[in-house]
């Protein structure tokens, strides 16, 4: 996977960067941000982060364009408009509230469903039917460095795993040093 990022070409326009009265305009403006938000996430593989870690991020802060700018918030989107951004995350399923204050969040570029598919071909592909892993093995272990899920955080990759076993292909165990997964 490449470890740059090509910046659509609405985080070079200021105007990005409010959020636009027009109801149409703030739309396709909205829809912009979510497909950047998830974009940048699922490259950086980073799958949750506090409010303040997303306002400081390149991703709702354009560095570039503050330098051209004799007005300092230019390139930075307001925290209110944040807010806004993340909500339609949450409209559309793809993020989760890890607390009641709103502060941090999972990010979810991919659905617990679509990570549990991945996850359950990759057991099936490798012949590991019947098998019993701990969760530290199936996001960090040698035999899944290839994988797309590697490096997957716990919260995804248990809400993979409780997809899964809602199907009747896994079992979400405990064992000595933790938790595990049996599948089947």
């Amino acid at each position: 996977m490449a470890t740059s990022f090509e910046w659509p070409w609405q985080y070079r326009f200021p105007p990005f960067f409010t959020l636009q009265p027009n109801v149409d305009t703030r739309q396709k403006q909205l829809a912009a941000w979510c497909s950047l938000v998830l974009s940048f996430c699922r490259l950086h593989k980073q799958s949750s982060m506090t409010v303040m870690e997303a306002q400081e991020s390149p991703l709702f802060n354009n560095v570039k364009l503050q330098r051209h700018s004799l007005n300092l918030k230019s390139g930075k989107l307001p925290m209110e408009s944040i807010q806004i951004v993340l909500e339609e995350l949450r409209k559309k399923g793809n993020l989760e509230w890890l607390d009641k204050n709103k502060s941090s969040f999972l990010i979810m570029w991919r659905r617990p469903e679509e990570w549990g598919k991945l996850i359950y071909q990759w057991v099936s592909r490798s012949g590991q039917n019947n098998s019993v892993f701990t969760l530290y093995e199936l996001t960090n272990g040698e035999d899944t460095e290839d994988e797309e899920f590697h490096g997957l955080d716990e919260a995804t990759l248990l809400r993979a795993l409780q997809a899964l076993q809602q199907e009747h292909k896994a079992e979400i165990i405990t064992i000595s040093d933790g938790r595990g997964v049996k599948f089947f």
